[in-house]
């Protein structure tokens, strides 16, 4: 199973699965290519050292949004994968990318979907006061964090915890739980939403 992956930063979940295919924990599975909307990221960095393909279409670089949406949708169609995985990449593609990769564009949320959605859904869980957060993994639609969901795990937040350490405790689960996922989606455990 190819798998492209997109990234914004510094690509945790991404060397997660960089580990877990060398490793052999996720047999069958090939990272086809990683690629970012922006230069400099870590992400990319860390692809380069273990070998992979990598790109870069910045968003910065481009007039429009259609027209960077439009690019990015042919580099990431140009790898033919059976799985784009957006692992911590911050921006929302177009109607036309979800369409070109209908049932094939899986995506973390660091909440328990459909509560949270959003780039803060970490912090919004803390404002909003609630004992258990979590993550989930789901294949994306043109909704924001919408979505038919696939797995979610719950992580319970401790007295007085803030943003960045709930967040990187949910990092541990989300990792673990978006391995899992692409593992059961390459023998074929997972089917593809209905359209």
């Amino acid at each position: 199973m190819r798998i492209v992956v997109l990234v914004s930063g510094t690509g945790s979940n991404l060397q997660a699965l960089i580990d877990a295919v060398e490793s052999g924990d996720l047999a069958g599975v090939e990272i086809a290519a990683v690629g970012a909307d922006r230069e400099g990221t870590y992400g990319i960095e860390r692809s380069e050292e273990a070998g992979l393909e990598t790109f870069v279409v910045n968003f910065n670089s481009f007039p429009t949004r259609d027209e960077w949406d439009a690019a990015l949708t042919a580099k990431v169609a140009s790898y033919s994968p059976d799985v784009v995985v957006s692992s911590g990449f911050m921006r929302i593609v177009s109607p036309d990318f979800i369409e070109r990769f209908k049932g094939k564009y899986l995506n973390t949320h660091p909440a328990l979907l459909p509560a949270f959605p959003g780039a803060h859904g970490v912090r919004d869980a803390l404002a909003y006061g609630v004992k258990v957060t979590g993550c989930t993994v789901h294949w994306a639609d043109a909704g924001v964090d919408t979505g038919p969901i696939i797995a979610q795990e719950a992580v319970v937040i401790a007295d007085g915890e803030d943003e960045e350490s709930l967040h990187e405790r949910i990092k541990v689960v989300e990792r673990r739980l978006l391995i899992d996922v692409l593992r059961r989606i390459a023998v074929g455990q997972v089917p593809a939403p209905v359209a």
